[in-house]
């Protein structure tokens, strides 16, 4: 009885994949903050250089 308890891999996959998904919004968040500002600035930069 104890070996199949620990075989037995049901929904294993699910929780894998969602551990992955949040480890990537939190490093897509990370990075978001971190960079934020700079990517503020680029856009604002090409915003009024394609302003006439």
């Amino acid at each position: 009885m104890l070996r199949n308890f620990f075989t037995r891999e049901e929904g294993q996959g699910l929780v894998e994949y969602a551990l992955i998904l949040v480890l990537i919004a939190i490093v897509v968040i990370g990075i978001l903050t971190l960079l934020g500002n700079k990517v503020s600035q680029v856009f604002s930069t090409i915003n009024s250089g394609l302003n006439p």
